[in-house]
């Protein structure tokens, strides 16, 4: 079944002399449960591309399907509801609220969500990640690797329907990064979690069951790479 499609993207920056075509008639679609890695080097529009699909900015044509909703056509008001609700959005930089601890940062969009959080599934995603002994703490009391733990398990929380990672492991030394990579590959195939990594690391993007390599923000290449498997 697919859970994402997008059609004829382009974003231009600027105007005149100094636009930038950062991305330039992509289309390609997801199916759900897929883990699909997006390489190529910087510059190509990978994240500009993330950033579209996350509904943190817009196309300046084409359109982006999630679920079978046209996410960009929805009200400022209502994407940002969509977005809480059905996109996991993880970046290099963790982008946690240092006042607040391990479990006041995975659940916030929930609670900006105006709904209660449910516990058991917070036990459960903290435990996931490996964050039990650490659920107290506040991020300046947690390494790095620790803290992209956190970013994961606020993307988690709610079960989006697509998870969306930007460079994850990219301020992170190898170990931390295999570790990262272990979680969400696992979330993947036992949640059957829809996942798309960008990254700069070709090793971890041959992990993926697909890949696209992007140029001059254009895809170049769809690879196969091995069958989707089964999840959650």
């Amino acid at each position: 079944m697919e859970i994402l499609r997008c059609e004829h993207l382009s974003k231009i920056y600027g105007s005149g002399d100094t636009s930038v075509n950062a991305l330039d008639d992509v289309s390609f679609s997801v199916e759900a449960g897929e883990f699909v890695s997006i390489i190529g080097p910087s510059g190509s529009g990978k994240s500009t591309l993330l950033h579209i699909l996350g509904g943190v900015d817009k196309p300046t044509k084409g359109r982006v399907m999630i679920g079978g909703t046209d996410i960009h056509a929805l009200g400022e008001n209502k994407l940002a509801v969509f977005r809480r609700r059905q996109i996991g959005l993880i970046y290099q930089f963790y982008n946690l609220l240092p006042v607040l601890n391990v479990d006041e940062n995975i659940v916030l969009p929930h609670l900006l969500d105006g709904r209660k959080f449910d516990q058991e599934r917070l036990d459960l995603v903290v435990e996931r990640m490996g964050l039990t002994d650490r659920r107290n703490h506040l991020p300046g009391q947690l390494s790095g690797g620790q803290q992209q733990r956190v970013s994961i398990g606020r993307a988690l929380y709610n079960h989006p329907a697509i998870i969306l990672a930007d460079e994850p492991t990219g301020n992170l030394d190898r170990r931390n990064g295999e570790e990262i990579v272990h979680l969400l590959k696992e979330s993947n195939r036992s949640q059957k979690q829809t996942l798309l990594i960008i990254t700069h690391d070709e090793s971890i993007a041959l992990q993926a069951d697909r890949m696209l390599s992007l140029e001059d923000g254009c895809i170049t290449r769809d690879e196969r790479i091995r069958m989707t498997g089964g999840g959650m």
